[in-house]
């Protein structure tokens, strides 16, 4: 039964990405209109992290975020049910030369900061690469364990929960595998540090070089861009880092966070902007929202 709320997705999949554009951008506007906290969130971040905008500059990103992420939603039946032939047709891997320079020397971390469309590019990964990924557990477990057979669709990869300690995740990753791991997000004063995100202080967890350092890892920036006028996902693969990790969490997480902003300034609108980046403020600071 849990499985009808897919449904719509499965009918779908059946049509071009590219046909997905306008309903989804309808969606969007909607959703802009109608969903005021998360776009005085969305409009909040984007003043914060670009203060020499215009407000009509701040107004259009936002909407354009909003209609992106609505197409997202629309065209992750793609993702769960189309065939490999089509999935391969649609993503288009650039500077994969990195990753395998990386693989020859042990584990790789993929560094994948929240664009949209990094739903789509973890479970086709999977494809061609054993990948362990960490998502954050549905309170549901009937649809959390749906979803989970939905990414784990093409049989491998492992998924551990944010709630699953580092040290399981890296027992399990093996020399070659990948880590396809997502760590821009606000989880909350504990464990994080207060590193400069666009000149604003951001609670940020400094996992990413911490696992570097214990797995002897390499870290692999990982970019996704999605065109969903030609229904095409690119996703490009940075050289890997070098003296990374540094042995200072600080001077790592800065690392990472200047990486993020200089490919947000490429593309701004496929930003995740409606997720509450600030939320955790320092002692004594007032909420931002």
């Amino acid at each position: 039964m849990m499985r009808l709320i897919f449904f719509p997705l499965w009918l779908l999949h059946w049509l071009p990405m590219s046909s997905l554009k306008m309903p989804g951008r309808l969606l969007g506007w909607l959703v802009f209109l109608i969903a005021r906290e998360r776009r005085h969130v969305t409009l909040t971040n984007l003043r914060l992290c670009f203060p020499e905008w215009q407000a009509a500059q701040c107004q259009h990103v936002a909407l354009r975020h909003f209609q992106g992420f609505m197409t997202s939603i629309l065209t992750l039946g793609i993702t769960w049910f189309a065939t490999e032939r089509r999935m391969r047709s649609l993503v288009h891997y650039h500077g994969l030369e990195h990753i395998q320079q990386a693989r020859k020397s042990g584990p790789v971390i993929l560094f994948t900061p929240h664009f949209l469309g990094v739903d789509t590019i973890g479970p086709f990964l999977t494809l061609d690469f054993d990948v362990i990924t960490i998502n954050s557990r549905i309170k549901n477990p009937a649809l959390d364990q749906i979803i989970r057979n939905y990414r784990l669709r093409w049989g491998k990869g492992l998924i551990f929960s944010r709630q699953d300690s580092l040290r399981q995740v890296l027992r399990a990753l093996k020399p070659g595998w990948l880590l396809y791991y997502l760590p821009d997000q606000d989880f909350g004063p504990r464990d994080s540090l207060f590193v400069d995100f666009f000149h604003v202080k951001a609670a940020t967890v400094p996992a990413l070089g911490r696992m570097a350092r214990m797995a002897k890892a390499s870290v692999v920036p990982c970019v996704v861009a999605v065109n969903y006028e030609t229904g095409r996902f690119d996703v490009t693969f940075h050289r890997a880092w070098s003296d990374y990790p540094s042995g200072d969490d600080e001077r790592d997480t800065r690392h990472m966070n200047r990486f993020i902003e200089e490919q947000i300034r490429l593309q701004p609108a496929h930003y995740l902007w409606s997720h509450k980046r600030f939320k955790t403020r320092p002692p004594g600071e007032a909420s931002v929202y």
